[in-house]
């Protein structure tokens, strides 16, 4: 018996019970669609963090003050005063950097006229536009001698500016006051959206972070220094090397541990990345325990198949088809149920992940391998769960099939 007459065969007598069929493949088609829009759901959020880190600069190193202890009180990272301005000049000269900004900041309120906005004051150097490859909208960026004098100049968030001045004004040259102290409007930065972390980067007003240190906090320490390296490639053993200067010039001797912490963006997207993929990976095993229940609805059905058909077995057999020609006929109508089922899966899951990015906006990728992977799955579970119907089926005595009432 040919394999295209064995495929005519097995969807005529699928055909026979139209509503059983479907409701054997609702199973597979479930499982299948929701694998590839939890497998998609993953895969989006994946690359929507690897976007924001490229956004960011794949070649960007933060270096963070330490923790401090204060009676037995533990501040957190960022907290020690260990990291100065000299250090970010150390950190200048340390091959493969590009470019340095230290930083430091507080939050206060900022005063235009009648309209006040309650906002973070990031203290920064003029270094951070080319960092972050980010353009003023109007105006321009502050300038290293207003960092050299501490000048009283700020640039202003998107946010911010639409808060105090509306977008359509342009307040450069305008005076504003923060913590009542007036600062002259020398820029507005272009509209850069959310962190990664969810941090507003429009809601804050840039400063030169000496003007932070003398003027509105009193201190002499930096919190943090962005660090930029010549190249993506070069930015681990950049890091290294900032890592052994900062130990040589803050005297720490192995084994005292760092009082500062120095990351790349790559090392503080990867717990994110790590707990994404843990995710994807446990809703596509939810998803798939809809598969394997669809499998055993194809084997339950295909074991009542075999029953109500058994005196068609026995005439065929007593005509003379063979044992693995019967064989044949059920696996093969268990595997049209499993590819038919995911096929309809497929493209359901398809639609419902872009509907949930339509809907939802909430970011989706649909891979070929998550629908090829779907689809062999599929022809994998007709095979394993329609293997043993079949050979019941091809292990009848024709004599007692033909006896079968």
């Amino acid at each position: 018996m040919s394999f295209l007459m064995v495929l005519r065969v097995a969807f005529k007598a699928l055909a026979r019970n139209k509503m059983r069929t479907a409701l054997t493949m609702l199973g597979m088609i479930i499982g299948v669609s929701a694998v590839i829009t939890m497998v998609a759901l993953g895969a989006g959020a994946q690359s929507s963090i690897e976007s924001q880190i490229q956004a960011a600069g794949t070649n960007m190193i933060m270096v963070s003050a330490g923790n401090f202890q204060q009676g037995g009180v533990r501040m957190g990272q960022g907290n020690a005063s260990t990291l100065t301005p000299e250090d970010a000049l150390a950190i200048r000269d340390v091959p493969g950097v590009q470019y340095v900004a230290p930083g430091v900041s507080t939050r206060g309120q900022i005063v235009a006229g009648n309209l006040n906005w309650g906002t973070q004051i990031q203290g920064t150097d003029v270094d951070l536009p080319l960092i972050r490859s980010w353009p003023a909208k109007t105006g321009a960026f502050f300038t290293p001698i207003d960092v050299a004098t501490a000048a009283k100049v700020a640039v202003l968030g998107s946010v911010v500016h639409e808060q105090l001045y509306g977008a359509d004004v342009d307040p450069v040259g305008q005076i504003i006051r923060i913590n009542n102290q007036p600062f002259t409007v020398v820029g507005v930065m272009s509209s850069k959206g959310q962190t990664g972390m969810g941090q507003d980067q429009d809601d804050v007003i840039y400063v030169p972070y000496t003007t932070v240190m003398k003027k509105l906090r009193g201190i002499t320490f930096v919190q943090n220094v962005t660090v930029s390296a010549m190249s993506a490639a070069d930015t681990a053993p950049t890091a290294e090397r900032i890592t052994a200067v900062l130990r040589q010039r803050h005297q720490i001797i192995e084994p005292d541990p760092d009082d500062f912490m120095v990351r790349t963006m790559e090392e503080m997207a990867s717990v994110r990345l790590q707990a994404t993929e843990t995710m994807t990976a446990l809703l596509a095993g939810i998803a798939g325990v809809s598969l394997l229940v669809g499998g055993i609805g194809i084997m339950n059905i295909m074991l009542v198949s075999v029953t109500e058909r058994t005196r068609e077995i026995g005439l065929r057999m007593a005509i003379g088809a063979r044992g693995r020609d019967v064989l044949m006929q059920f696996l093969v109508e268990a595997v049209v149920l499993s590819l038919v089922g995911g096929s309809i899966g497929i493209g359901l899951g398809v639609g419902l992940s872009k509907s949930v990015t339509a809907w939802m906006t909430w970011p989706t990728q649909v891979s070929p391998q998550s629908v090829a992977v779907a689809f062999v799955f599929a022809a994998a579970t007709g095979v394993f769960f329609g293997f043993y119907p079949a050979r019941k089926a091809a292990a009848l005595d024709p004599i007692d099939a033909l006896r079968f009432e």
